[in-house]
């Protein structure tokens, strides 16, 4: 199978789900790139032309739905956030799972930073080339986070989405995750994914760290990007995504992650108690007459805690 029409069938995943749909954005625009000789394709999104290449995007696995994509940043820009980073590291964090406050682990090691959005030109356009890759709106995504591992440290197998409703109101659940690697090494550092469907097929040779050998593993190359998601189509959380950094061995990791969130995570949505009878995104409609009121409860009706986006069109309110 091809690596275009992966890419294309993941879009077409992502087009069809109503959690990805309800941005104020428009959408990535998909442009003909008649200089690239067919493999480009040029996308505008949020004012900004970027290009990107499905041919360098395989399909690693179907669940968790993850892929990679070779040469995504460029040398240049991997050292260009490295820089922005290195004088700014603190001890990394972890989100309780009963408060959801950032606290301190031995689950996670590293050390990182955050940057902001837009910080520069070149993080600007690295921003916008996520959004076209993922087909998921610049606002939906928390700002980059650079993270930086040494000999020895590591992030436990966990969850990207939330097990606490404090966080869901920021944007909702994380529904991707674009994972960068700014730096190659010598052994180790492996993201590692222990419930993945592939990981019984997947080859295990002496150049992977045992860490990486219990599950579905991505060896970081400089440059890559490794983008899977944390949610099923219908917006269930979907445990296979369960991942984790496998420790250094030799040399020093860098990485970059994007966090994507199912609504704007820059404009919080306002919690469920204001009670609008109401349609929250322009599909609703048509998504109700196909179903989705029945098979997609939780985003289309809502639950006891928060209000679904399409209340109307499914006539559970006045």
């Amino acid at each position: 199978m091809g690596s275009v029409f992966l890419l294309d069938f993941s879009i077409i995943c992502l087009l069809v789900s109503p959690y990805r749909a309800h941005s104020a954005l428009p959408f990535p625009r998909r442009l003909a790139d008649k200089k690239s000789g067919g493999s480009m394709i040029r996308m505008v999104t949020g004012g900004s032309s970027v290009s990107i290449d499905p041919t360098r995007v395989t399909q690693l696995s179907w669940k968790p739905r993850a892929f990679l994509y070779r040469g995504f940043l460029s040398d240049e820009e991997c050292d260009h956030l490295v820089t922005l980073a290195k004088d700014k590291l603190e001890k990394s964090m972890v989100a309780d799972n009963d408060s959801g406050q950032s606290i301190e682990s031995e689950v996670r090691t590293s050390s990182g930073m955050f940057l902001k959005k837009a910080q520069d030109e070149i993080v600007a356009v690295i921003e916008a080339r996520i959004a076209a890759w993922t087909f998921l709106p610049m606002e939906n995504g928390e700002s980059i986070q650079i993270l930086h591992y040494e000999h020895g440290q590591k992030y436990e197998p966990h969850f990207d989405y939330f097990h606490d409703k404090a966080n869901q109101e920021f944007g909702g659940h994380r529904v991707a995750t674009v994972l960068m690697y700014l730096s190659n090494i010598q052994k180790g550092g492996e993201t590692v994914f222990p419930n993945s469907e592939a990981k019984t097929s997947q080859p295990k040779d002496d150049d992977m760290s045992d860490c990486a050998k219990n599950g579905y593993s991505v060896k970081p190359v400089k440059g890559d990007a490794l983008l899977f998601f944390s949610l099923h189509p219908d917006a269930t959380t979907d445990t296979s995504s369960l991942h984790g950094s496998c420790p250094v061995i030799e040399g020093e990791k860098w990485s970059a992650t994007k966090w994507i969130h199912v609504r704007s995570f820059d404009k919080p949505a306002k919690s469920s108690a204001t009670g609008d009878c109401e349609d929250k995104n322009e599909n609703c409609a048509i998504w109700a007459k196909t179903g989705e009121c029945e098979k997609n409860p939780l985003y289309m009706v809502g639950s006891e805690d928060v209000y679904g986006y399409c209340r109307k069109s499914c006539n559970t309110c006045s």
